[in-house]
């Protein structure tokens, strides 16, 4: 997919938009779910991933970039905020969700196997990891930080799928739990958040490093 869009039209007010970007492709070679691993970092085509998302907003108004503080997040938020001559801002809100298969090598085998279906009792919470409604309450305070930052202007937020994911359903009014192969959220995308003054104007989805993700790894990761 390469563009999709919500809400309203622009209103009057100042206009601030947040970018909610999902970090570029992981150097995993073992295939684990890293989750909140240390030691994660970009692969070259995860580095080639976030020169190419820069490149797109080099013209944008960003006078604001904040980061989850895992590697990955932070190596994708590099280039763009030296684009701009900005400080990269770590606010730990970003980070990715906890899951009780991290560090773990997941396939549909591991999933079925007996000793792990306790951890599916629930799948609306999910019993599995960090409840939806705690990642849609951290991230929704992280947006409100980074648009009260670069109000009037626009500002780059760097996290996981999982978050970008959780906290859209929840502005966009659908129920936080969801089949993880529909995500609207590739590697590198752009989730758009616009905003008139506080009121959320428009919700925007983009590509632009989509030409790079037929060379992705179809791994695990977040």
């Amino acid at each position: 997919m390469g563009k999709s869009t919500s809400g309203v039209g622009p209103g009057a007010g100042d206009r601030t938009v947040v970018h909610l970007m999902r970090h570029g492709e992981v150097h995993n070679p073992r295939g684990v779910l890293y989750g909140r691993l240390d030691g994660f970092h970009l692969s070259d085509l995860g580095v080639e991933m976030a020169r190419l998302v820069a490149a797109h907003l080099e013209t944008n108004d960003i006078t604001h970039v904040v980061s989850s503080p895992l590697e990955r997040a932070q190596e994708t938020a590099a280039p763009i905020a030296a684009d701009h001559d900005v400080e990269i801002v770590t606010d730990a809100r970003l980070i990715e969700s906890k899951n009780r298969f991290e560090g773990r090598n997941v396939g549909p085998t591991d999933l079925i196997h007996p000793r792990n279906w306790h951890l599916f009792s629930n799948v609306t919470k999910p019993s599995w990891g960090e409840p939806y409604e705690d990642i849609a309450t951290r991230m929704l305070a992280a947006v409100a930080a980074a648009r009260d930052a670069a109000r009037g202007h626009e500002a780059v937020v760097v996290s996981h799928q999982l978050p970008v994911w959780t906290v859209r359903n929840r502005l966009e009014g659908r129920r936080l739990w969801h089949d993880p192969r529909k995500r609207e959220c590739t590697l590198a995308s752009l989730t758009s958040l616009a905003y008139d003054g506080d009121e959320l104007a428009s919700i925007t989805y983009s590509e632009p490093a989509a030409a790079l993700l037929a060379r992705a790894s179809k791994s695990v990761g977040a």
